[in-house]
C-alpha cells in the first residue's frame, strides 16, 4: 500500500480496491507474486562490523601511531627491549578496546525476535496457519486472545477485541478496537483505534483484518530503520581524550624535532639524535593513560552493578556525570507499570483505596468486583500473580482478599461480555439464589439504575443522587483515574438470555484506577533538581494522565506546561528548540517525535539521558548521549539500545550512577593530571639533560615508570570517595577540558620541580661518583619514587595530605607495591643489564628516597599559598 492514503482514514471497501483482495483473501498465486515483488514480511538486518574491523579502528589514533613509529625506530637501532614494551602496551590498548566494542548492537535481533511466528490467514476462502514472514499486503488475518500481531493491519470486525500496544505507544491499559471507526488521516497512533499493529498483543476478544504494511514498513519496522539510522556521537570523556592525544603528539613531534635540529645544529649524529628522539615520544606519551581511564571506568560499572545499574558501554559511566537532562518514559519508570484502585465511592462518599471503611456496600462492591470479573491466579516461581486485563486485575486485587472463600459460593452460571456499544459486562452467581452483578462505564450503567443502595438501604434513585454520582464520576476523571461503576440485582431464576436482564439495576459505587507512581520517583525527581537536572516526562499516553503524575512527582512544577504530539508536530524544530525549556511533559507522543525532542535538547548544549523501557522508545534510547533501559519490564529492543540497564527499574537508580559519575570523573581528572605532570617531568629532564650533552634516563626506564610505576596510583586515585555536596552542584559543562580549574598550572608547577629533583640528583651524583650508570640510576630510581609521592599530592589541589590521609587505603597499597616494583629492577642484578642500571650504596639509597620526599613539602608550601591567597577555594 502506498502512504499518501492511511488505511485508518479509509473505508474497509477502499482498503480492500486499493490492495486488491476482498473478504475472501488472495488467492495462491497473487500472495506468491506479492512476496516476490514487496519481500518477506521481516525486518531488515543492520550491516554488522567485523572482529578485524574492530581491532583495526583501535589503531586510528594518532598517539599509538606516534608510538607506533617510536617502537619500529627503536627496533631498527636495534633496542628491542625498548620496542617489545611499546608493542606490548600497544597491544594490550587494542584488545581492551576490542573486547569492548565487540558488544554487537543486538537491538535489530530483539526486534525480529519480536515478531511473530505464525498467523492465521484467509486465502482462497480457506484459512491456513502460515509462517508471518510469508505474509503480504492483502492477505485476510484472524486476531484470537493470546496473539501476536504479525503485521500493520486494518482491523475489517472486531468482537471485543482489546490490543496491548505499551510497547508502542506507551500507553498501559489495552486499547479497545473498533472496526466500524473512520478516523481523520491525522490521528495520533495511540488512538487508532480501527488498526491492529506488529508486536502488539491482543489480550481479549477476536478479529478479522487485513494486512496494509509488512516488514519494514510496518510501525515496528520504522522503529527498526529508526535504529540504523540513529547517531551515536563521542561521549564527553571521549571527545577530551581524542582532543588530549592531539595535543600530546603534535607537543611530542614538535619537541622531538627542536631536539633533532638542535641536536644536528651542535655536531651531534643523527644517530644519536634519533634514539634522543626516541625517548622524548616515549616520555611525553602516557602510554598507561588510555589502560588507567579504561580501568577506573571498569572499577566505576562493578560498583554501579552491585547497586542496580549494568553499565553496557564503558564511557557511559562518565557521561551520567555531566548529564543535564533526564527524559524519562513514564509507563513503568516513573509508575509502577501496574493498574490500582486508588479511590472508591459508596454511600454518597469518596475514599482513598486503602481507607475504605467496611459496610454492605463496600462487601457488595467486592462481589461486584471479583464475580464480574474474567482475572485468573496463577502460581509463578512459587508466587501468586494474577493474569488478566490491567483493569479487572485491579479491581480483584483491591477486593478478592475481603471476600476470601465466599468467592467459591457464588459460582457463574450465566455471563453477558463486554462489548464497546454497551461498554458494560454483566454475570450472574449463585447455586441456588441468584445475583447478577454489572461493572462498566458510569454513565451507561446508571442510565440502566432504578435504585441505590445507601447505609444498608436499598432506596429510589432520584435525579439528584444520580447528578451526585455522575460528579463523583467527574471529579475522579479530573484526577485522570479511569473510573467504572457497579451495579447488582438479586434475580428469583437462572436467566437463559441477555434480554432485558441489564434493567432495574441497584447503584453500588465507583472505583477510580490508576497506574500509581514509583513510591522512590518523587525523591528521586527532587535530587535531580537539586543536583541541577531537568526531569521531563515523555510518554504516549494520554495528556491528561501524564499532566496528573508529572504533578504528583514533581515533574510538572510552576509554568511548565505540557504539549501533545499533535501540538509538537505544528511548530518547527527552531521553536521547539527556544521553547524547550518550558516544557516538562510530552503526551501522546510517536517515537519520530522521542528523537525529536532528544535532539532538540541536545541542540542547546545539554548533555541527555533517556529512560525508557519499549519497544518506541529504542530510536530515542540510541539518539540520546546516554540511554537508559529497564532490566526488568522493559523490552530486550530497548535494554540493546541502552547505554545502561537499571536491574531494579527503579528511577532512583538513575540519582546513584549520576552520583557515581560525577565521582569517576573527578578521579579521571586526577588520574590525568598525575600522569601527565610525571610525563611532563620527564620530558623537561630529558630536554634539559640533551641540551647539556648527558643521557640522564633511558627509554626502555620511561617506560617502566610509565607503564609499572605510575599506573597503580593512578588506578587508587580511582578508587578516592566523592565529596558529601556532589549532588548539590550544578552537572560540569560537557566542554570542560582536562586542562581547566587551574589545572594546565599544576601540570607545570609540579612537573618543574620533579624534574629540578631528579637533575639535581642526577649532576650531584655525577659529581660525587664519577658514575654515569650510578647516576641514571639514581635519577631513574628518584623520578619514580618522586611520581609516587607526588600521587599523594594530587588527591586535592588546596587541601593538605594530611587530611584524609588515611580515607583512602588503596593510595597506601599501590604506594607500596609500585615502589617495591621500582627498586626490584635494581636491587636483583640479572633485571640490572634489561633495564641500563647499576646496584647502589646504603648511602646512595638514603640520597635517593630523600631527594625523593621532597616533593611533599615543596607541594604542601605550594597549597598553603593557595589557601592564602586564593579566596575562591575549591571543595575537593
Amino acid at each position: 500500500m502506498q502512504k499518501t492514503i492511511a488505511p485508518h482514514g479509509m473505508k474497509i471497501g477502499e482498503v480492500y480496491d486499493t490492495l486488491a483482495t476482498s473478504e475472501n483473501g488472495l488467492s495462491a498465486e497473487a500472495a506468491q507474486q506479492l512476496l516476490l515483488s514487496h519481500g518477506g514480511n521481516v525486518l531488515e538486518e543492520g550491516k554488522k562490523r567485523t572482529l578485524a574491523s574492530i581491532v583495526l579502528s583501535q589503531f586510528k589514533n594518532l598517539m599509538i601511531i606516534v608510538l607506533l613509529a617510536a617502537a619500529a625506530i627503536s627496533a631498527v637501532l636495534g633496542e628491542i627491549s625498548d620496542a617489545v614494551i611499546i608493542f606490548v602496551v600497544i597491544l594490550l590498548n587494542a584488545v581492551m578496546g576490542a573486547v569492548q566494542e565487540s558488544r554487537a548492537e543486538a537491538a535489530l535481533d530483539a526486534l525480529k525476535k519480536m515478531s511473530a511466528p505464525g498467523a492465521n490467514v484467509i486465502r482462497d476462502n480457506k484459512t491456513h496457519f502460515i509462517k508471518a514472514s510469508a505474509l503480504v499486503p492483502g492477505d485476510i488475518v484472524i486476531l484470537e486472545a493470546g496473539d501476536f500481531v504479525p503485521a500493520d493491519i486494518r482491523l475489517v470486525s472486531t468482537a471485543s477485541l482489546k490490543i496491548e500496544e505499551a510497547m508502542l505507544t506507551g500507553e498501559s491499559v489495552p486499547v479497545e478496537k473498533n472496526a466500524d471507526v473512520l478516523l481523520s488521516e491525522d490521528t495520533p497512533l495511540a488512538e487508532r483505534v480501527n488498526m491492529a499493529y506488529s508486536g502488539t498483543n491482543v489480550t481479549y476478544g477476536r478479529g478479522l483484518g487485513v494486512v496494509c504494511y509488512t516488514g519494514m514498513q510496518t510501525e515496528i519496522g520504522k522503529i527498526a530503520g529508526a535504529l540504523k539510522a540513529a547517531e551515536e556521537g563521542d561521549t564527553p570523556l571521549q571527545k577530551r581524550m581524542n582532543s588530549l592525544s592531539k595535543v600530546l603528539s603534535v607537543a611530542v613531534l614538535a619537541v622531538a624535532a627542536v631536539i633533532f635540529g638542535i641536536g644536528i645544529s651542535t655536531g651531534r649524529s643523527a644517530m644519536d639524535m634519533f634514539f634522543v628522539a626516541v625517548s622524548l615520544a616515549v616520555a611525553a606519551i602516557p602510554e598507561g593513560l588510555a589502560t588507567v581511564v579504561t580501568l577506573q571506568l571498569t572499577m566505576g560499572v562493578q560498583k554501579m552493578s552491585r547497586r542496580g545499574a549494568i553499565i553496557r558501554k564503558l564511557p557511559a559511566v562518565e557521561t551520567l556525570g555531566c548529564t543535564s537532562v533526564i527524559c524519562s518514559d513514564k509507563t513503568g519508570t516513573l509508575t509502577q507499570n501496574k493498574m490500582s484502585v486508588l479511590r472508591v465511592y459508596y454511600n454518597n462518599e469518596e475514599y482513598d483505596a486503602e481507607a475504605a471503611p467496611p459496610g454492605e456496600e463496600l462487601s457488595m462492591l467486592d462481589k461486584a468486583f471479583v464475580l464480574c470479573n474474567d482475572t485468573k491466579t496463577v502460581i509463578e516461581d512459587g508466587e501468586e500473580k494474577l493474569v488478566g486485563d490491567p483493569t479487572e486485575t485491579a479491581l480483584y486485587a483491591f477486593s478478592a482478599d475481603r471476600l476470601g472463600s465466599q468467592i467459591k459460593e457464588y459460582p457463574r452460571v450465566f455471563e453477558v461480555p463486554f462489548d464497546s456499544e454497551r461498554k458494560l459486562m454483566s454475570t450472574v452467581n449463585g447455586q441456588t439464589e441468584y445475583m447478577l452483578f454489572v461493572k462498566g462505564a458510569p454513565d451507561e450503567l446508571l442510565r440502566r439504575c432504578t435504585k441505590v443502595s445507601l447505609h444498608g438501604e436499598i432506596i429510589a434513585l432520584t435525579p439528584q443522587r444520580r447528578d451526585d454520582m455522575l460528579a463523583a464520576n467527574e471529579r475522579m476523571a479530573g484526577e485522570a483515574l479511569r473510573v467504572l461503576a457497579a451495579a447488582y440485582k438479586p434475580l428469583e431464576l437462572k436467566p437463559q438470555s441477555a434480554e432485558g436482564l441489564e434493567s432495574g439495576l441497584i447503584f453500588l459505587g465507583l472505583a477510580g484506577m490508576m497506574d500509581p507512581p514509583r513510591p522512590e520517583a518523587k525523591e528521586a525527581v527532587g535530587v535531580c533538581r537539586a543536583a541541577g537536572m531537568k526531569p521531563v516526562m515523555i510518554t504516549g499516553d494520554h495528556k491528561t494522565t501524564a499532566v496528573a503524575i508529572a504533578q504528583k512527582i514533581g515533574i510538572l512544577t510552576g509554568g511548565q506546561k505540557a504539549l501533545t504530539g499533535r501540538e509538537l508536530d505544528e511548530i518547527s524544530d527552531e521553536e521547539l528548540s527556544q521553547s524547550i525549556d518550558d516544557i516538562g511533559v510530552y503526551a501522546r507522543v510517536a517515537p519520530e517525535h522521542k528523537v525529536r525532542i532528544v535532539k532538540a535538547f541536545r541542540s542547546r548544549g545539554n548533555i541527555v539521558a533517556m529512560t525508557g523501557d519499549g519497544v518506541n522508545d529504542a530510536p530515542a534510547l540510541k539518539t540520546a548521549d546516554i540511554g537508559v533501559g529497564m532490566g526488568m519490564t522493559g523490552t530486550e529492543v530497548s535494554k540493546n539500545a541502552s547505554d545502561m540497564v537499571l536491574t531494579d527499574d527503579n528511577f532512583a537508580t538513575i540519582v546513584t550512577a549520576v552520583e557515581e559519575g560525577r565521582r569517576i570523573y573527578r578521579n579521571i581528572k586526577k588520574a590525568v593530571q598525575f600522569l601527565l605532570s610525571a610525563n611532563l617531568s620527564e620530558v623537561l629532564t630529558l630536554f634539559a639533560g640533551t641540551m647539556m650533552g648527558f643521557m640522564v634516563l633511558q627509554p626502555v626506564q620511561i617506560l617502566w615508570i610509565n607503564l609499572v610505576t605510575d599506573t597503580f596510583p593512578a588506578l587508587a586515585l580511582g578508587m578516592e570517595a566523592a565529596p558529601a555536596n556532589i549532588m548539590k552542584r550544578r552537572p560540569r559543562n560537557a566542554n570542560e577540558g582536562f586542562f581547566s580549574g587551574g589545572m594546565t598550572g599544576n601540570l607545570f608547577l609540579y612537573g618543574i620541580v620533579m624534574s629540578a629533583l631528579t637533575l639535581g640528583i642526577y649532576f650531584v651524583s655525577l659529581s660525587l661518583y664519577d658514575d654515569s650508570m650510578v647516576a641514571t640510576t639514581m635519577a631513574f630510581l628518584t623520578l619514580g619514587l618522586t611520581q609516587l609521592f607526588h600521587a599523594f599530592n594530587v588527591r586535592s589541589s588546596t587541601r593538605s595530605i594530611a587530611k584524609g590521609l588515611l580515607n583512602n587505603k588503596w593510595m597506601h597499597i599501590s604506594f607500596v607495591f609500585s615502589a617495591l616494583l621500582q627498586v626490584i629492577v635494581v636491587l636483583v642484578r640479572p633485571m640490572n643489564a634489561f633495564f641500563k642500571v647499576a646496584p647502589l650504596t646504603g648511602v646512595q639509597w638514603l640520597y635517593v628516597v630523600a631527594v625523593a620526599a621532597a616533593v611533599i613539602p615543596v607541594c604542601e608550601i605550594v597549597k598553603l599559598i593557595k589557601r592564602i591567597f586564593i579566596t575562591r577555594q575549591t571543595n575537593e
